[in-house]
């Protein structure tokens, strides 16, 4: 099978699998305008939170990061910043922080354009003004050119045993490739520290114990993947990783660093907040590993869908890309390849997105 496929290249030398017109919202307050100028523009894409607003310094700061982050994803051609004008995030600052990073991006905010409608209009406009400006030019490109994100949202043993062996192994020929793998779940790393610590390269240890600091200064919170994480063995919970050392340690909300290789991102093991994180990390298309078929893809990038559970492959059938119980790592290729050239995945032909910044602390 040839890992051939079309993309597009960006200033920078990354490559996207998608060309969407971002549009941001800067703080909650702004979500539903971004909403109404991306509904009327088939290549534009909005990202509504509820952060932005009266969150306390790290939060704060954290969604600041993963807002730029999210915008200098390789799928992404430009980005239309909307603020309100109030907010602790502004949007200035976001499309100030995106331009230094060499992205085309346009910025406006309610209070100053003059309303809701004006800034709806206003917003469209910058968004064809962006996307006339776009190299649309396809390219050919490699599957080891490419940043994958992997997460998996829960630790049943259909995931365990039969989705997480199955990835692994497409993981370690992607990765063969000259790939990038950035995995989230940091529930099995707080879980197994000394075992995480083994499996990775001497170069991202500081990395990691600042991780583990970071946590332990954090006020705990119990998740039924992390009880179950502290259950079972770390390479158990972690067979969709591949068999690679750990070569970087990545911040929520930043880019991983690696030219190939394995690196681990600072997320929760929830869906929509790791994709988030992913997509910031650079990942042009994730691979989700669901017992439950969470039916939810993200706005940027698309999502396999990936289970090993019989009754859910069955009872959702059109919201499965991957059949575990069926598929070979070829198969797997085959379909990443397929997504990756630009042919919907499941999420995609449903319009299913969710958006959601993982939080530090609480929000005033």
């Amino acid at each position: 099978m040839t890992d051939a496929i079309d993309g597009y290249e960006r200033p920078d030398g990354t490559v996207g699998i998608r060309n969407h017109v971002l549009v941001v919202p800067s703080v909650i307050c702004s979500h539903l305008v971004a909403e109404r100028i991306a509904d009327e523009l088939p290549y534009a894409r909005a990202t509504p939170h509820d952060h932005g607003c009266a969150q306390l310094g790290a939060d704060n700061e954290q969604t600041a990061r993963t807002l730029v982050g999210i915008g200098t994803n390789p799928n992404v051609s430009g980005v239309v910043v909307v603020g309100l004008g109030c907010e602790e995030v502004q949007s200035n600052d976001v499309a100030h922080d995106l331009a230094d990073r060499g992205v085309p991006v346009r910025e406006l905010s309610i209070q100053e354009v003059g309303g809701t409608d004006a800034c709806v209009e206003r917003g469209i406009e910058l968004a064809r003004e962006l996307w006339t400006q776009a190299d649309t030019r396809e390219r050919s490109i490699s599957l080891g050119d490419l940043t994958v994100g992997v997460v998996s949202s829960d630790l049943r043993e259909s995931t365990r045993e039969t989705a997480g062996p199955l990835v692994g192994e497409a993981i370690d020929e992607l990765v063969g490739m000259g790939a990038r793998v950035v995995v989230a779940g940091t529930e099995r790393v707080l879980a197994h520290p000394e075992a995480a610590r083994a499996r990775t390269a001497s170069g991202a240890n500081a990395r990691l114990d600042g991780l583990l600091s970071r946590h332990r200064n954090q006020p705990p919170r119990a998740t039924r993947v992390g009880m179950r994480a502290a259950s079972l063995d770390f390479e158990e919970i972690t067979r969709e990783w591949g068999a690679e050392d750990i070569g970087e340690v990545v911040e929520y909300g930043s880019a991983s660093s690696l030219d190939s290789g394995l690196a681990i991102l600072d997320a929760p093991s929830r869906f929509e907040e790791a994709a988030t994180g992913l997509v910031a990390a650079g990942s042009e298309l994730i691979l989700h590993l669901t017992a439950d078929g969470i039916p939810a893809g993200h706005p940027t990038v698309p999502v396999l869908k990936i289970s090993g559970e019989e009754s859910t492959v069955g009872a959702l059938a059109d919201d499965i890309d991957v059949d575990a119980t069926t598929a070979t790592s070829e198969d797997l290729l085959s379909s990443i390849r397929t997504v990756a050239d630009g042919h919907p995945c499941a999420v995609d032909e449903h319009g299913l997105t969710e958006f959601a910044i993982t939080r530090i602390g609480p929000s005033m």
